[in-house]
């Protein structure tokens, strides 16, 4: 069982600045149609927010968010679940991005100190300070997208670690990656790891479903790079609609217990975002 304790990598500002982006709508324009002073709704999303109850309904209506995740964002009770019923090890490796944190990710049976890469992370210096001891073979590493972030540390893997085979969506560019599409299955050190096209966040942008091997019908993986995260969703810079084709894809086809690994973050699960990511939570509690 693991216990999230890592900050959200989105606050409500950010929230409601990405709602705003991807609705292609000016603040001023957001602020009459939900009768919210403009220079409120600035104010919250440049982290000063006092808004209301009643104020953050109506924004929600007019972005098209789901309420009741939207008002636990701003009350700073966004629920986390516990992650549990991974059928292997799962290690989040936290590097300093920035302000923020960057995540990359191994995992490995339990039982052996072999395992595999999910994204490199801002350095090879900071993943060195958080890499486990225990494990000391890379059998494979697969990259989401190829921002700095999530690369920075690839060389260093790759001549540390005695040039693993890289994985990379199609077009990323990665010098001595091979470039994976949509669906493609590999299988390395006791994983199935099913390669899933998401772009959105950025064109060349893939995310992994992890499965054990030994145990097929248990809780998968999704690492999910930027495109979901846990209260939030990736900003839309190559295209909107894009990321949300891409997320409608996984949430609709994925079990509601898939564990998710985003880039940013803490640990999460697709049932926990269904019922309460703004930007995916539908029903009573959903926008109007």
């Amino acid at each position: 069982m693991v216990i999230e304790r890592t900050p959200l990598e989105d606050e409500l500002g950010d929230v409601l600045d990405k709602a705003i982006r991807h609705a292609g709508l000016p603040e001023a324009a957001v602020a009459v149609r939900a009768g919210v002073a403009e220079s409120r709704l600035r104010d919250a999303i440049d982290y000063r927010s006092d808004l209301t109850e009643a104020e953050l309904d109506r924004l929600a209506a007019v972005l098209g968010l789901g309420r009741d995740g939207l008002r636990l964002l701003a009350a700073g009770k966004y629920p986390l679940p516990e992650i549990l019923g991974l059928p292997f090890c799962l290690f989040p490796l936290r590097l300093p991005h920035g302000i923020g944190v960057a995540n990359a990710y191994l995992v490995a049976d339990c039982a052996s100190d072999r395992g595999l890469l999910f994204d490199a992370g801002s350095s090879g210096v900071a993943l060195r300070r958080v890499w486990p001891a225990r494990l000391r073979h890379v059998e494979a590493v697969f990259i989401t997208h190829p921002e700095t972030e999530h690369v920075g540390g690839l060389e260093d893997v790759r001549t540390s670690h005695g040039h693993p085979p890289i994985f990379a969506p199609a077009g990323s560019g990665i010098r001595g990656a091979a470039q994976t599409g949509d669906g493609a299955r590999l299988e390395f050190a006791g994983f199935t790891v099913t390669v899933l096209a998401t772009p959105g966040h950025a064109e060349a942008h893939s995310s992994y479903l992890v499965r054990s091997t030994h145990a097929p019908s248990g809780t998968a993986l999704l690492l999910s790079g930027d495109l979901l995260f846990a209260g939030s969703i990736g900003g839309g810079f190559y295209c909107p609609s894009r990321l949300r084709a891409s997320l409608d894809r996984l949430i609709g086809s994925l079990p509601p217990d898939t564990v998710v690994a985003p880039g940013h973050g803490p640990l999460t699960t697709l049932a926990n975002e269904r019922a309460f990511n703004p930007f995916l939570a539908v029903g009573a509690g959903g926008a109007a």
